[in-house]
């Protein structure tokens, strides 16, 4: 395959993994006192399978994106936390442990949900103007941390997508 395919398929799952983040952050599964939003599960399994650039692409701006389109207050906060979870993620997804690419990712999206609920109760705080907001909503960015990590990873691993995106990536090479 020639490089530019190669670049043109990269530039595609990108932008549709990002698509798939906007959509996930456009409405969440209400629960008693707020909701969960299901971009994590995007932003983690993208992450797990893209470099650090497309991973950031798809985790910050695609989150900026989403919020700017239905709920634009922490728009800057989810384009620095999504972005900065999703790098760490890859980073650490492929550059550790490369004969334990499942313990790799799981570790990378263990750091990756402490950095997006740290980044989003810090942001609550700077954006809402209360310490007690930010807390009252802690318990749901840690279940939204541990849902996203949990089913990016599942997805990935178990569901096979994982074999597939190296099966079309390689073939691109």
């Amino acid at each position: 395959m020639t490089k530019a395919r190669s670049t043109t398929l990269r530039i595609t799952l990108t932008a549709v993994f990002m698509a798939l983040n906007i959509i996930m952050s456009s409405f969440g599964i209400p629960v008693p006192g707020g909701h969960l939003y299901l971009c994590d599960v995007v932003i983690c399994l993208a992450s797990i399978l893209l470099n650090p650039f497309e991973a950031f692409v798809v985790g910050g701006v695609g989150s900026f994106l989403g919020d700017m389109l239905f709920y634009p207050l922490p728009m800057f906060v989810s384009l620095v936390t999504h972005g900065l979870q999703a790098v760490v993620i890859s980073l650490i997804s492929h550059k550790t442990l490369k004969s334990h690419p499942k313990i790799a990712s799981s570790i990378g999206v263990t750091i990756g949900g402490i950095i997006m609920v740290t980044g989003y109760t810090l942001g609550k705080i700077y954006v809402y103007s209360t310490f007690e907001y930010a807390m009252l909503k802690l318990p749901y960015e840690i279940a939204q941390a541990g849902l996203g990590a949990i089913l990016g990873s599942v997805l990935c691993w178990h569901a096979g997508i994982h074999k597939f995106f190296k099966k079309i990536t390689e073939s691109a090479d």
